[in-house]
């Protein structure tokens, strides 16, 4: 027999996928959460019956009392084999049955099911084809999201397939399909149907998740919080695309009591932030559970705090980098405004008074704006029904002369509070 512990996503799937190719009959998969692994393994490991199976354990990483034990297994002569490709991970080098890469030497992302089928193939255990090469890189492009980067939206659409069907029925299809053609990987036209519905489906998720988000400090972490229970990759890469000034996108699965941590940053390392919280996984997608410490943090500290407004997306004046200025607004009623300088800078008014400094960027003076009052850009219809009052002139009027009244009361409308 063959044993294999990975992860319940699509990248422990492929892999699941890999050993049954691979072993057939022989091999046996436990999808497993950092919740369950150290104990499923520890049982497997102790139980003596066990002790010719080859075991393999791919896309997670134990804790330090398992890998102790799992140390102890390969000097007592008996086969163990960790592969993984999470730099939290790149510990287990140290041992002869470790083997962690984050990167190809083409500078290509690594995934676990990619290190598998590349160590499978290595051993001569499984032949490869281009139906499983193309299958492997979608699973590992999904998973890295080069996907994003490259626009491949069949990786995506790989992973939508994979949470719409149950992981017993998306294995044996997979298997049955790499079997039958080895040639090429394709979805079926029922399947790009039912996918073009589900794309659909999520896109209206997002938008309804990124209305419940609260921004708040954790440490030194500007970081937007929101419940999430299904499509926490693509929910957290969108949160961040739409809100660049926060350093996180903090993910709650409170009924899997999970957390997800995303950023778009290169100067944020989530994998680090995980391990505050006994998780890990990738510099930029990390994942811990949801301890009673981390809900105090996530949750408890800030029930009081109202969601954060987006950014208003259909104005025709009050709009971003203008000429005229930029408006913002928070939930308590504090208005800021950015101002070109006219050199090349930017300069923020809040509640009437300047702020320092002068920013380089109107990215850099939004991004100031955002973190330090919680505002968003506001929206024409409030905006300029407001401005027309303080003004003491008719809206139409306003729209009419609107950049030659902002230049020529400017002062009166930053002192506006």
């Amino acid at each position: 027999m063959v044993k294999l512990f990975t992860d319940v996503d699509l990248d422990g799937l492929g892999s699941g996928v890999l050993a049954k190719l691979a072993f057939g009959e022989q091999a046996k998969v436990s999808y497993c959460s950092y919740r369950n692994l150290n104990q499923r393994v520890e049982a497997f490991i102790t139980n003596q019956e066990n002790n010719n199976e080859e075991t393999f354990i791919t896309d997670l990483a134990v804790n330090e009392e398992t890998e102790k034990k799992l140390a102890e297994r390969f000097q007592a002569g008996k086969h163990i084999q960790v592969i993984d490709h999470h730099v939290t991970a790149l510990h287990f080098n140290n041992y002869k049955w470790g083997s962690v890469k984050t990167e190809y030497e083409s500078g290509k992302k690594t995934c676990a099911t990619s290190l598998f089928y590349d160590y499978l193939n290595e051993k001569g255990r499984l032949d490869k084809s281009k139906a499983l090469d193309e299958f492997v890189d979608l699973i590992r492009q999904y998973d890295t999201w080069e996907w994003d980067e490259n626009n491949n939206i069949k990786a995506k659409r790989l992973n939508d397939l994979f949470h719409i069907m149950n992981r017993e029925q998306f294995e044996e299809e997979m298997i049955k399909r790499l079997t039958e053609n080895r040639e090429s990987f394709d979805f079926t036209e029922t399947e790009n149907i039912i996918l073009d519905i589900e794309e659909q489906k999520i896109n209206r998720y997002i938008h309804s998740k990124s209305r419940q988000m609260v921004q708040t400090f954790v440490e030194d972490y500007c970081v937007g919080i929101v419940p999430a229970e299904q499509n926490m990759s693509e929910l957290g890469n969108a949160l961040n695309t739409q809100n660049p000034h926060l350093d996180m996108i903090v993910l709650l699965n409170l009924g899997g009591k999970k957390m997800g941590f995303r950023t778009i940053h290169d100067e944020v390392n989530v994998a680090e932030f995980a391990k505050r919280y006994g998780g890990g996984g990738h510099p930029k997608a990390s994942g811990a559970e949801l301890t009673r410490a981390a809900f105090e943090t996530f949750v408890i500290n800030v029930f009081d705090i109202l969601p954060l407004k987006p950014d208003a997306d259909r104005n025709e004046f009050n709009l971003k980098e203008s000429e005229t200025g930029s408006s913002y607004q928070n939930h308590k009623g504090e208005i800021s405004y950015i101002f070109p300088s006219g050199d090349g800078e930017f300069y923020v008014f809040h509640n009437g008074e300047k702020v320092p400094p002068m920013f380089s960027t109107f990215m850099e003076a939004e991004r100031f704006v955002k973190r330090s009052f919680s505002s968003w850009l506001r929206y024409d219809r409030e905006y300029l029904v407001e401005l027309s009052k303080y003004l003491k002139i008719s809206e139409n009027e306003l729209k009419e002369n609107y950049a030659e009244i902002i230049s020529n009361r400017l002062v009166d409308i930053v002192g506006e509070k």
